[in-house]
């Protein structure tokens, strides 16, 4: 799997996408046994397989985000919403510069809670400039579809969705440890308050022993199909949905 497309700019001047499609993934701890960069792989992941399935312009990860809430576990570097955010201005218009006005924001970590704002904030200024996928109901059709046993407000972090993901695309990068790391914290009033080691001591709220490679291609199998619909919403008149 490539984090960086590896597409020419003569690529992009045949084809001429009407929407480009940037992850965004964090470095933030997953436990003992999943990388820094889980989010960003699973983000740049559901990109690339959107890039090979539809007309996009893939772009490369932005690889640090909102990780707040992970700052207990060494390794772990966040940026501001308000960087973040700015990056992703620059890029829109950079894109506009040269005639790409629409912009799929693929999300990795769920600590970033502001995109949807940013998404809000586009449209209003541009209608259906801007989608963040994938959305709640993709993640859960997705779920289903793969047949995972946890949900995802109890598989949150490093669990059998994120495990299952990375060992069907990078499976060197998950080691020893996931099947004994399981660890239950439904109950979760004040993470923003005191962070995540407030609620695990080694980073882990799900069950990772349940994630398999075959779930994790199931999952972006489903994932690739439902971002037909947002892809719709972008690109086609509002009387034509």
């Amino acid at each position: 799997m490539d984090l960086v497309p590896l597409g020419t700019t003569a690529d992009v001047g045949r084809r001429r996408p009407a929407v480009a499609v940037l992850p965004v993934g964090s470095f933030e701890q997953h436990g003992p046994y999943l990388p820094l960069a889980t989010d960003t792989i699973v983000a740049a992941a559901i990109a690339g397989r959107v890039a090979q399935a539809y007309d996009v312009l893939a772009l490369p990860p932005v690889t640090m985000s909102c990780s707040h809430e992970h700052a207990a576990w060494p390794g772990t570097v966040s940026l501001s919403h308000t960087t973040v955010t700015a990056i992703i201005g620059d890029v829109v218009e950079s894109l506009r510069a040269q005639g790409i006005r629409r912009l799929a924001i693929i999300n990795g970590h769920g600590g970033n809670y502001f995109l949807g704002n940013v998404v809000q904030t586009a449209n209003a200024a541009t209608a259906r400039s801007m989608t963040l996928f994938p959305s709640r109901d993709d993640w859960r059709r997705a779920r289903q579809a793969a047949g995972l046993v946890t949900g995802d407000h109890e598989d949150m972090h490093a669990g059998e969705l994120e495990v299952s993901i990375l060992s069907a695309v990078l499976p060197s990068s998950v080691r020893d440890g996931a099947p004994s790391s399981d660890h239950v914290a439904d109950e979760r009033p004040f993470l923003l308050v005191e962070g995540m080691a407030a609620y695990t001591s080694h980073g882990v709220v799900g069950s990772p022993s349940a994630g398999t490679a075959a779930k994790g291609e199931a999952l972006l199998a489903s994932l690739t199909e439902s971002f037909a619909a947002h892809l719709r919403v972008l690109t086609e008149p509002s009387d034509t949905r």
